[in-house]
């Protein structure tokens, strides 16, 4: 077990989780987390976010508190932390009262690092007061961790009212640092989980959404279902591991299922109509390969941790954009390539419609109106994305207020880039009676004033005297349609997100207007299947027959030891380890150990076995082995919200500076410096931190260590910022500079 200590942070995170660094912006959490800092960590699916409070647990005495909402979530991460040999255990009501007595008391106890809970017992009195209170009392109440922290907020896509409850922890122990995480937030969202929550001057990391492994691409759904069905088909077949098909109805899923089934694909239907058996076997026989596809409504996901989905379909529309990232998302977690597809159909609008009706008071049975409101913003939404010409890594990243310049080269958008029309005339008159009706109306009220219609609302709003009425009967109310979109997506225009959809204008709409900027429309043409590609993957490449067989030999045996210890394959190794493996072919244990995602436990319980296979194969097949060699270094790429900070900085501005105009705090801003520092962007250190500061905290460094700043702060006994610490730190590793 780890000492209480906070150095040697690669050393712990090579014993206990087999990876040689850190992902970008993992250390920078932990060290926060360390400092006793609140965290908010925003964090896509496949990033790392779980090691960001694991991590920290290890290395500190006492208990760590994990609460998660889904039993079948914390009962996976729990098995894989046992698997690493970490005490981390559960409680839950899965448990017999025998079972939860004894865990309870080995965490009384000090044996347990990390203790996964449900929001819901972590609200008993029994469990809030008394066992917290004699864990504080006794072991140490070190941490608070809150997954899945968008819960908390009624502008999430899955919000729970218990969660809202968790602000007690706050009133109750004041003193132990909360993270909160999360792999989806808006803006909105994110201040609303530190205000929920009462996170005080948390430590934000907001990571990019972009998932650059994933292939993101829209079929439209043909008038004929059996057509739309027999692509399906073809294209499970054609793509390969495994996968998850969504769709809107429990009676959908059985159908679907049934017909798979039917054409050989070995596939479990699940969604909540199904008993409870049924509803806990098919997901672990999926987890465990046991069949390939599993179709299910969006009931199912949320707590499956498989992280080598290699396809998610949705066969019907998703409710709004962030449900379908998320629920998309849940491909491809390992960072191997993966395909994201979405059928859509007119149908599918009016099934989502009749699911905003239901918004009701439970009580009166009157409609919800806000709600409904803001669902039928949704809706629009994701239509727009379904029907766009235009980048799926734009709209989708937009969302989350995150820029992204386009053409990703991995989605149908821009592999077969549409032929373009200047619609800059049109988009002009467009935003010109957006102008003129004062910038209070939404897209459809702007098309009927552009078309001349006579309707009651232009007429009572005097709109038929503005001078572009009637200027747009040129076109068609779908080719406007078409332009607003365009415009909205493009950041040409802006629209409120209160679910009344008012358009604004903003400084790109100014210039177009004056004819400073052009504005092209991507008229829409079917596209056939296409394979995802990953810019980001830095797992080996199958390149031979031999090579391709070793790996499926290998994967063989994980499933056999999988099966042997009831655990998912994953657990044991994932898809890219066992590529590696395949790849460089070690025989020996030193070997071995070098590996990517082998730890110390998995070297002494698994690395004999492997090793004596891949020896055995090579043998056979007149392999050579131990090939090892460097692995290619992807060094990672800035994110949208460092580049505006990378601007103005090279625009001469202070931290200090770029922190009032960006209204962020300047221990942010110094973040990001450092980040880009140890990204390889040239940055002069001389205007961060005086050379004479330099020089002493570079010796510090060298004494105390580098892997961790709380020593070398300490130290200096606080004469130094953490901000200054960490840009000397990264400016003197990436030049190789620092002797440690």
């Amino acid at each position: 077990m780890a000492t209480a200590t906070t150095d040697g942070l690669e050393k712990a995170l090579k014993q206990f989780f087999g990876y040689d660094q850190f992902r970008p912006g993992q250390r920078e959490i932990v060290e926060a987390a360390l400092t006793g800092q609140d965290v908010l960590v925003v964090m896509p699916t496949g990033g790392g976010k779980s090691l960001c409070f694991q991590l920290p647990a290890l290395v500190r005495s006492g208990l760590t508190i994990v609460v998660s909402p889904l039993i079948a979530l914390m009962q996976d991460q729990v098995e894989a932390l046992q698997i690493n040999g970490i005490a981390a255990t559960f409680l839950n009501s899965s448990l017999s009262a025998v079972e939860s007595r004894d865990r309870s008391q080995a965490a009384l106890k000090g044996e347990i690092k990390l203790l996964y809970v449900a929001p819901e017992r972590l609200l008993l009195e029994s469990f809030l007061l008394d066992f917290l209170g004699s864990i504080q009392a006794g072991v140490g109440l070190t941490a608070i961790a809150i997954d899945e922290a968008h819960c908390v907020s009624e502008w999430g896509h899955d919000f729970r009212p218990e969660y809202r409850q968790l602000r007690r922890l706050r009133q109750i122990y004041p003193q132990v640092p909360i993270m909160a995480l999360t792999a989806t937030a808006t803006e909105r969202v994110r201040q609303d989980i530190i205000s929920q929550l009462d996170l005080r001057q948390p430590y934000c990391h907001i990571a990019s959404f972009n998932r650059s492994n994933l292939y993101y691409e829209v079929h439209p759904k043909h008038r004929r279902g059996n057509q739309t069905f027999i692509q399906l088909v073809q294209q499970v077949q054609q793509l390969t591991g495994p996968g998850i098909i969504y769709c809107l109805s429990r009676k959908r899923v059985d159908e679907l299922t049934t017909r798979l089934n039917h054409h050989g694909i070995a596939d479990l239907p699940y969604h909540a109509g199904m008993d409870n058996r049924q509803r806990s076997d098919n997901p672990q026989r999926f987890i465990r390969d046991d069949v390939r596809v599993m179709v299910a409504t969006i009931a199912f996901g949320m707590g499956i941790n498989k992280p080598d989905v290699r396809f998610v379909i949705h066969y019907d529309l998703p409710r709004n954009i962030e449900s379908y990232y998320q629920e998309s998302g849940r491909a491809g977690r390992d960072g191997e390539p993966a395909h994201c597809t979405l059928y859509f159909g007119l149908s599918d609008i009016k099934s989502i419609e009749w699911l905003i009706s239901q918004k009701v008071d439970p009580e009166t049975g009157e409609p919800l109106v806000a709600e409904q409101r803001i669902a039928y913003q949704q809706l629009r939404q994701v239509i727009a994305y379904a029907e766009s010409s235009i980048c799926r890594r734009t709209i989708q990243l937009g969302y989350f207020g995150e820029t992204f310049a386009g053409n990703c080269g991995n989605c149908d958008n821009c592999r077969h880039p549409k032929p373009l029309e200047d619609w800059t005339i049109d988009a002009q008159k467009f935003l010109s009676c957006v102008a003129r009706c004062q910038e209070r109306f939404g897209v459809a009220h702007i098309i009927d004033v552009l078309r001349g219609s006579r309707s009651e609302k232009v007429l009572r709003h005097k709109h038929e005297q503005l001078s572009t009425y009637g200027i747009g009967k040129d076109r068609q109310v779908d080719e406007w349609r078409l332009l607003a979109r365009t415009l909205i997506q493009q950041g040409l225009v802006d629209e409120t997100s209160d679910g009344y959809s008012i358009l604004k204008l903003n400084a790109h709409s100014w210039e177009v207007m004056r004819k400073q900027r052009q504005v092209w429309i991507a008229i829409s043409k079917p596209q056939a299947l296409e394979q995802p590609t990953s810019k980001s993957s830095t797992a080996p490449e199958l390149t031979d027959p031999a090579t391709a067989g070793l790996f499926q030999h290998l994967r063989q045996l994980r499933k056999q030891l999988a099966d042997e210890q009831s655990v998912p394959p994953y657990v044991v190794f994932s898809d890219a380890s066992l590529r590696a493996m395949a790849v460089e072919r070690p025989t020996t244990l030193a070997a071995f150990d070098c590996l990517p995602g082998v730890g110390r436990r998995k070297l002494e319980q698994y690395g004999r076995l492997f090793t004596d296979a891949i020896r055995c194969y090579c043998h056979d097949h007149n392999l050579e082995t131990d090939q090892r060699v460097q692995a290619e270094v992807v060094q990672p790429t800035p994110s949208s919200t460092q580049l505006v900070t990378l601007q103005l900085f090279r625009q001469g501005l202070t931290v200090q500076q770029i922190a009032e105009q960006r209204q962020l705090k300047a221990t942010t801003i110094e973040t990001h410096l450092a980040e880009l520092i140890e990204q390889g962007e040239a940055i002069d250190l001389d205007n961060l931190v005086e050379p004479e500061r330099q020089a002493v905290i570079r010796a510090a460094l060298e004494t105390v260590g580098a892997s961790a700043l709380k020593p070398v702060y300490e130290y200096l006994q606080g004469h130094y910022s953490y901000g200054e610490l960490r840009l000397v730190r990264a400016y003197y590793q990436i030049t190789g500079e620092l002797r440690s």
